[in-house]
């Protein structure tokens, strides 16, 4: 068996491989982030009690309701007519400024119902309008 000797031509290799140091240090990187979230949620508190408070009445949105027939409730008492409506809201929005009105619609109304409704709701000052939606 020969082995070879280091002749003065061949220089001795000075680079560190560093491919093995990255693949070291990209799997503690993702140890890292797999466990720190497990590591945060296992943190036991005991929690203060308070008494149970009651929310503000007066801060709650309005509950504009359409169903599936196109009848309009407004905190689920029906409505006659747009113009009924529109003299509801302008009378709430009298004694509250701030009224938010929350839109439920049935997704079986026909567009064109809630566009008149909206328009009503804008036609008596209304300027804070959601819409309610369930996720799925």
């Amino acid at each position: 068996m020969a082995f070879n000797t280091q002749s003065e031509d061949q220089d001795a290799v000075s680079e560190i491989n560093v491919t093995p140091l990255v693949d070291v240090m990209l799997v503690l990187v993702i140890i890292l982030l797999v466990t720190a979230p497990l590591l945060t949620q296992s943190v036991k508190v005991s929690l203060p009690k308070t008494a149970e408070t009651t929310p503000d009445v007066k801060d709650q949105p309005m509950q504009l309701g359409i169903d599936a027939q196109g009848l309009v409730t407004l905190n689920k008492k029906p409505i006659a007519d747009l113009p009924a409506l529109e003299t509801a809201l302008a009378e709430e929005l009298k004694n509250n400024p701030e009224t938010a009105v929350h839109l439920y619609a049935d997704q079986g109304v026909i567009y064109s119902k809630v566009a008149e409704v909206m328009a009503a709701a804008q036609h008596a000052g209304i300027t804070k309008l959601a819409f309610v939606t369930v996720e799925q």
